[in-house]
């Protein structure tokens, strides 16, 4: 893996450089992490920082078990066992995906707290005067975070895990039943330790998002190590201090990032496809047994989903008046705007990287391209810090040239714009871009490209003329996902972005932040019909993908 294996040509220069930049911001925060904080980070071991890792290891673990636990349960319902409504099911338990975590946490607060419906009801029943007659229990608090999250993120495993079951040989599940192995059996000793490796791969990628939440963490006073960093950093204004605590998160993020490629490499080892598509031997669950596998696949829905949904568009009804007003057309363009932006220039980085990679085929470049992929792992709070100060270092350069050679600031060209949020949302999400081109990319023999070449074709004629068409689906795909990830984006979006320059998430953080829940609820809507494209997507191709199975 050195530069002697290189073979410089444009492309694979391209490649080299263009790594380079998009790993800059983690590198920075490494760098910016030894530098000294003063007695901050001694003030912050001595009393804070134990809160902080405490309250996230807690959260994590009780995501983790959660998600586990309705992720596997609806994987194994969905494609072992025949139940009333799970033709339904297999879509609907996607849905969930497009809800932002915290506007959820927005939604059940107005549910469920003292002035909610909720409470209001049970009072007028039992008449009740106040608080002090009954106990509730309090949404805004750890397990509170952990149900919602929870329920937004267990997808993440269903998906993985109800994959890995339709890939397995029917003649090993055939084989076990006939030597009498119960449903209960063949889920632990056949169907489990099958699909073991993409539930660990479901899992920590739930926990990577969970990590990285700052809306619904901040919003109920849940003091994770994503809150610390921001008190760290903006509200103490010590950067070293907030780099610090992000080289903490970091530590975390690698540690999910093994155990997630831990589990892919076992997952080679245990994936032993049909050779044609065959159905999958289902159970026949009867009576007591199938309303309650119904009842267990709704309950995700229901509270994921459903109930969330119907409070937001109760609120957005009462206070549309209040919502809908130019400034909230204003509020839709920018996020467009920059949505759209970070995916066209998502998707064309991924071409070049990928292709340049193809051409190179240098152990170099491959090793660069993995770690580009990092962004996405890393939170939104870490990589802000990773892109707001170089570019203010490079602000500052051009302003003391410009004040030099021409005599006028230039001020923040860099830090104080849009590029700032655009830059952030391109280092985070290139993995989405990435990953599908690099897929599609795979399914092209290499003989195609040497043909080409023979005949005298350059390397982008190859790739406009030969590879676009094999390209077309990954490339909208993951614009796509692109384009939704960037319109529920809330961390980096709310510390990067210039001033008096808002988006639908921002919209919504700050209303809800004032408790103003109404005034955010159409904001909120918006961005959970934008988030449901690609769910309905991604649920058809899963669907089609069993087909061809």
């Amino acid at each position: 893996m050195s530069f002697a294996s290189l073979k410089f040509n444009p492309w694979s220069a391209g490649t080299l450089v263009l790594s380079i930049i998009l790993m800059f911001p983690i590198l920075c925060v490494i760098y910016f992490a030894f530098e000294s904080s003063g007695e901050i980070w001694r003030h912050l071991v001595s009393t804070s920082l134990p809160i902080y890792v405490r309250n996230t290891i807690t959260l994590m673990c009780g995501v983790g078990v959660l998600v586990f636990v309705l992720g596997v349960g609806v994987a194994w319902l969905i494609t072992m066992c025949n139940f009333p409504g799970k033709t339904f099911f297999e879509w609907l338990l996607i849905f969930p995906l497009a809800f932002p975590a915290y506007v959820i946490a927005y939604a059940y607060t107005d549910l469920l707290e003292y002035a909610g419906p909720v409470q209001a009801l049970l009072r007028d029943f039992f008449n009740w005067t106040n608080s002090k007659d009954y106990w509730f229990p309090e949404i805004r608090s750890m397990a509170g975070a952990i149900l919602i999250m929870s329920f937004v993120l267990y997808p993440y495993v269903y998906l993985m895990a109800r994959t890995a079951i339709l890939e397995m040989s029917v003649k090993t599940i055939d084989v076990h039943r006939v030597m009498g192995g119960t449903p209960r059996q063949t889920f632990l000793q056949v169907i489990f330790p099958a699909a073991r490796p993409a539930v660990v791969v479901g899992v920590s990628l739930a926990l990577m998002e969970t990590m990285n939440d700052f809306g619904t963490v901040e919003y109920f006073a849940v003091s994770t190590m994503t809150v610390g960093l921001v008190d760290v950093w903006l509200g103490m204004g010590s950067l070293a201090g907030g780099a610090q605590i992000a080289m903490v998160m970091l530590f975390f993020v690698m540690a999910l990032i093994l155990v997630e490629r831990i589990g892919r490499l076992n997952q080679k080892l245990y994936q032993q496809p049909s050779s044609r598509f065959q159905e999958l031997p289902c159970y026949e669950l009867t009576r007591c047994k199938a309303w309650l596998a119904t009842s267990f696949c709704f309950i995700p829905i229901l509270f994921g989903f459903i109930v969330p949904l119907l409070v937001l568009l109760r609120l957005a009804q009462i206070y549309f008046h209040r919502s809908w007003s130019p400034e909230f057309l204003g509020l839709i363009v920018n996020s467009f705007l920059l949505a759209s932006c970070a995916a066209f220039l998502v998707i064309t980085l991924s071409l070049f990287l990928a292709y340049g990679k193809r051409l190179s085929e240098s152990p170099l470049l491959v090793f660069l391209s993995k770690l580009c992929k990092l962004g996405y792992a890393v939170p939104g709070v870490v990589l802000a810090i990773g892109v707001m100060v170089p570019l203010a270092a490079v602000d500052n350069l051009i302003d003391l040239w410009a004040r030099t050679q021409f005599g006028f600031s230039t001020g923040l060209l860099l830090s104080g714009s849009v590029f700032a949020i655009i830059f952030a949302y391109v280092v985070r999400f290139l993995i989405l871009g990435l990953g599908q081109i690099d897929s599609s990319l795979a399914k092209v023999s290499p003989s195609m490209d040497m043909a080409a070449r023979t005949l005298g074709s350059s390397p982008l004629r190859v790739l406009l003329k030969f590879h676009t068409p094999v390209l077309k689906a990954g490339v909208f795909v993951g614009a796509l996902l692109v384009f939704v990830d960037c319109m529920k984006e809330l961390p980096a979006t709310l510390i990067l972005r210039p001033f008096n320059f808002e988006t639908l998430a921002t919209h919504v953080y700050l209303f809800a932040s004032d408790e103003m829940l109404g005034e955010a609820a159409l904001g909120s809507i918006t961005i959970v019909m934008v988030g449901l494209i690609p769910v309905i997507i991604l649920s058809s191709m899963i669907k089609r993908s069993r087909k061809l199975l």
